[in-house]
């Protein structure tokens, strides 16, 4: 197993509630897991436990069955790659300098990169699609081409887990599909993936289990099928919702409109 987490409670000083009460998570090469949920459900916080940039209150995390605290930063660099919400350019680079920031987890101390930085640099952009994009300012990019390049630039690092916190935030429909073919594919060439989003649909026809958060706790885990649920997630989301599926067998959940009944 990539990842495992058990039991994972963090409590943010001051409040009168767990902010992750109990959370348990587990991730395995080759699997894309969607962890959705309302606002304020969890979603980034989870993130921060299991990455260890949270101090849990309880619970457990390891890393390829190696236990999250021992794991030195650099070496935890070169397992994990993480892609935030956003980022903000402190200064414009080129395309494959900006993945080539991705190698110095693997670089010894004041060490230039060598041919096989080079060709990392190289397969990363190749997998994430930008390799045509080399030469261009990282200023010049369209978001859908800059998430590509901040997942070209993880992918870099060799990782053998994917960490992506919405992906696709303020993208249009092309970026955000493209987005997730992105690591779709990812995952069908052996990567482990955990994704947050709050496109419930994209998630369904992309990924292998889905976890759905509410108020800090596990409301459901499993096959799109089994977790996007009409009762469910009427009661989550605190809004009327009906569930209908795909042509591939995806669930879609669709909002309804105030006094509206589901179609028959």
């Amino acid at each position: 197993m990539i990842l495992r987490a058990a039991e994972l409670t963090v409590r943010y000083p001051g409040a009168t509630m767990p902010a992750l009460d109990g959370v348990s998570v587990a991730v395995d090469a080759g699997e894309l897991v969607a962890v959705v949920g309302p606002n304020g459900s969890g979603k980034t916080t989870l993130l921060g436990a299991l990455l260890g940039t949270l101090i849990r209150s309880a619970g457990s995390v390891a890393i390829m069955d190696h236990p999250l605290g021992s794991w030195a930063p650099r070496a935890l660099a070169r397992v994990v790659g993480v892609v935030t919400q956003r980022e903000e350019m402190a200064f414009p680079l080129r395309v494959v300098e900006s993945v080539g920031l991705g190698r110095y987890a693997r670089l010894s101390a004041f060490a230039a990169p060598g041919a096989a930085d080079e060709a990392a640099v190289a397969e990363a952009m190749r997998r994430a699609d930008v390799t045509a994009l080399a030469t261009r300012r990282t200023d010049t990019l369209s978001g859908g081409e800059w998430q590509r390049v901040r997942v070209a630039r993880a992918l870099a690092q060799e990782p053998r887990l994917l960490v992506l916190d919405e992906p696709t935030a303020a993208l249009d429909v092309r970026h955000e599909m493209e987005v997730f073919e992105l690591v779709r594919r990812l995952c069908n060439q052996g990567m482990a993936t955990l994704l947050v989003t709050h496109h419930l649909n994209l998630a369904a026809r992309y990924a292998d289990r889905m976890l759905l958060l509410h108020q800090g706790q596990l409301v459901a885990d499993g096959i799109p099928a089994d977790v996007l649920r009409t009762d469910t997630l009427a009661e989550v989301f605190q809004w009327p919702v009906a569930v209908t599926t795909w042509c591939d067998g995806a669930p879609q959940v669709i909002p309804l409109k105030p006094g509206e009944s589901p179609a028959v």
